[in-house]
């Protein structure tokens, strides 16, 4: 009897080791399968490296722009499908009811944080009609939630960054997001704490279409393609961010450059950043030799965000000598999931100001407070993810 309690922990995690296991192969078919689009339509620029087409015909190469960005397309059609065909309500409803009984939250909190787990600034639709009315903790709660998360219509961009050293990937990213929800409530409520009764503090209320449409796609088939539309958005915005942010950090090394060199070395946006995350990066528990580089990757999300930071991640740790042991590569990754930086709290900020226009200046405010609570959430991911690990 008392080796009862040791092997139901052990048969709990049997059961989470294999579904995530399960996961992880289904994003993995699913990102392959989206892949055959793109190589129709740009041959062996959409190649990976390495392969090779039945005719013969070899990759060039590692090209993001063709075989990471048509992921996204694909991803954003498939979840428009799947809500037209009233697949994605009953899942997402079940999260909000778990996060609503198991946290305490408002039925609008628990709705738009589960709606995270598939969508990003769209799940601030799915309450729509409580915004207006939403206290100012809720708004913060809520706009945590999108930052500290990763949408499934972009988890493909990640999972293609480190698929080749980090195994099983594709689960532990959704694991990531999943674990972030209750990090990024927690984080939120400690640092705006509940003074106000929420309107949906006794109910969860109805999801809406998560596009915001007042008349839904007449068919399946527009769906998809107003899903496909959404996402060619999404890619291009992804790119069109890289181009200016990358740019735009070059030019200001340069100009940093000019300065007298610190510790012998040249001053860089990503050294400076590094320094200010590094207390953070010796806080998630990483070996001494492992803090310098891990600060630069996590302090750069801030500008170049998250899709670089897990290049250069995939890139350091793909050597010959393996930049940072399994466990600090897990916890690097775990904290690294999310949409913090700069450019997101833009884009997080006006989607949702254009949806309650009278509380623009609220809600830039708290947009500011949630980069930070959205970046100690994901730390905190990390955290869990280290003990674990």
């Amino acid at each position: 009897m008392e080796d009862t309690p040791y092997r139901l922990l052990s048969l709990t995690g049997f059961f989470v080791i294999a579904a995530l296991a399960w996961v992880n192969d289904a994003l993995i078919a699913l990102i392959d399968a989206s892949r055959r689009g793109s190589v129709f339509l740009f041959g062996p620029l959409a190649l990976g490296p390495g392969e090779s087409r039945p005719d013969g015909t070899q990759s060039i190469g590692f090209v993001l722009a063709m075989q990471v960005l048509p992921a996204v397309i694909f991803f954003a059609a498939l979840i428009a499908g799947l809500y037209h065909l009233r697949v994605m309500q009953p899942v997402v409803r079940f999260f909000a009811r778990l996060f609503y009984r198991g946290m305490g939250l408002s039925g609008a909190e628990a709705l738009s944080a589960s709606a995270n787990l598939f969508v990003g600034i769209e799940s601030s639709l799915t309450v729509r009609p409580y915004l207006e009315r939403m206290t100012r903790s809720e708004l913060l709660t809520l706009l945590t939630c999108m930052m500290a998360t990763v949408a499934s219509t972009v988890l493909a961009v990640y999972v293609l960054a480190l698929q080749n050293v980090f195994p099983q990937i594709a689960g532990h990213l959704v694991s990531a997001s999943l674990i972030s929800i209750p990090c990024a409530i927690l984080i939120s409520k400690l640092a705006l704490p509940e003074t106000e009764p929420p309107v949906t503090a006794g109910e969860v209320p109805d999801d809406t279409a998560y596009d915001g449409s007042e008349t839904p796609p007449a068919n399946l088939m527009v769906a998809l393609m107003d899903g496909g539309r959404q996402g060619v958005g999404m890619a291009v915005g992804i790119a069109t961010l890289l181009i200016v942010v990358l740019g735009l950090e070059a030019v200001l090394d340069l100009l940093l450059r000019q300065l007298p060199a610190v510790a012998g070395a040249d001053l860089t946006l990503a050294r400076i950043l590094g320094w200010l995350t590094w207390p953070f990066v010796v806080l998630l528990g990483l070996r001494p030799e492992e803090w310098q580089l891990a600060s630069e990757i996590l302090g750069s999300r801030f500008v170049e965000t998250e899709v670089t930071a897990y290049f250069t991640l995939a890139a350091v740790q793909g050597g010959e000598i393996p930049a940072f042991s399994p466990r600090s590569l897990t916890v690097l990754t775990y904290a690294l999931c999310g949409f913090v930086h700069i450019a997101s709290m833009g884009i997080f900020i006006g989607g949702v100001s254009s949806l309650m226009p009278q509380r623009v200046r609220e809600v830039s405010v708290l947009g500011l407070r949630a980069l930070w609570t959205s970046f100690l959430a994901t730390l905190l991911t990390g955290c869990v993810a280290g003990v674990l690990a």
